[in-house]
């Protein structure tokens, strides 16, 4: 199987789509645009490692190995049987396969990777002549994923998803996404070199990935990823690459970073995250209530995710909370502020129209981003 110059698609959440395409464009990919959950383009495995360890606000990093439509089983078993699996699996590969289905024919998730399954190994018997797969390898993972009839077999380099940075050890009562968490960075006005604050900081994930922005930190530095196993992984050159990123961090570039909440309890885990992400001493951390909040600085950017009101019973006291955003933003004439929410309420309760919002999804909560410039 020719992997020099193969489809591959980042996934990302809905929303997110065209941001991960334009990260993929940053890096050199070619032919990157959006689809409807991620961004395709077109690179080798060298490409794909570079992927997994520089893309901020991608998923999973997938090789597209076929695409077909399938309308009953025996259609789908004969596409999968076309694929070329001798040429990508060794002979003590493990064959993880994964799948889902959606507005198709066919709507048996198991039965769909059951017969995936059956077709490759009876692609690899046919064509290798052996009768025994020990699969006590590593392990290759294979989706089968169905949408509107049309069938997509990938292989996934990641393994774990891009969010998994290795910082965060613990959640917190209101988690935010780590891929999530560097997309409202991104779409936010800050830029390095700017002043940035996070006034309800919970456990500091929005600090740390804009602080990773600004050292030129690549994400997935620390972590492993699936394809690092395939018999197919370019070994030395995945080694310059890492080497390569390992040098592009500056962590004197980190300043004016800074985060405060009146809740204790997240703030040490923000401090044990900060220290786990090698930032410490680099992100301040305060423990003070929104009201009383004062900066001196003349100008930078508000960022924050702010509790949503999920319950009935703490509504009120949220919308009470965006209204007290305002107030912040009235003491910061200088500044801009950025919030997420799930609230449909949240513009009332704040008391001012966005200058600009965007659609997003927290996990399965439909949110909308919110930017005052």
């Amino acid at each position: 199987m020719d992997l020099t110059n193969a489809t591959m698609i980042a996934t990302a959440a809905f929303g997110l789509e065209g941001v991960v395409a334009a990260e993929l464009r940053r890096l050199g990919m070619k032919d990157a645009r959006g689809e409807l959950g991620g961004a395709r383009f077109t690179g080798n495995m060298a490409d794909a490692y570079l992927c997994n360890l520089r893309l901020r606000c991608a998923d999973r990093v997938l090789i597209v190995l076929g695409e077909a439509e399938c309308r009953s089983f025996e259609e789908l078993f004969q596409f999968v049987r076309r694929i070329p699996w001798e040429k990508l699996l060794p002979p003590d590969a493990r064959i993880n396969v994964s799948g889902k289905c959606a507005r198709s024919q066919l709507m048996s998730v198991r039965d769909c990777q059951a017969i995936t399954k059956k077709a490759i190994i009876e692609r690899l018997r046919e064509r290798t002549g052996r009768s025994t797969f020990p699969e006590t390898g590593a392990a290759y993972p294979i989706e089968i994923a169905l949408h509107a009839d049309m069938a997509r077999v990938t292989l996934d380099t990641s393994g774990d998803a891009l969010n998994r940075r290795g910082y965060r050890t613990w959640n917190g009562e209101a988690p935010l996404r780590e891929t999530l968490a560097a997309a409202l960075v991104e779409l936010s006005p800050w830029r390095p070199g700017m002043r940035l604050h996070d006034p309800c900081c919970g456990t500091g994930t929005l600090l740390i990935e804009a602080a990773f922005r600004q050292a030129h930190r690549a994400p997935g530095l620390t972590r492993r990823f699936a394809m690092e196993q395939f018999a197919c992984f370019p070994r030395e050159e995945a080694s310059r690459i890492l080497h390569t990123c390992q040098q592009d961090v500056i962590p004197d570039r980190v300043t004016g970073i800074s985060g405060s909440d009146i809740d204790p309890g997240a703030l040490e885990l923000a401090g044990r995250h900060v220290r786990q992400a090698g930032l410490e001493g680099r992100i301040s951390l305060t423990n003070q209530p929104l009201e009383t909040l004062q900066l001196p600085d003349e100008r930078g950017v508000f960022l924050c995710n702010p509790p949503y009101g999920e319950r009935l019973s703490d509504r009120k006291t949220c919308q009470r909370l965006y209204g007290e955003l305002r107030k912040l933003k009235s003491r910061h004439p200088g500044w801009s502020l950025c919030a997420i929410s799930s609230d449909p309420a949240f513009e009332r309760a704040y008391g001012k129209r966005a200058s600009k919002k965007r659609r997003l999804y927290n996990g399965r909560l439909e949110c909308e981003f919110f930017i005052y410039e």
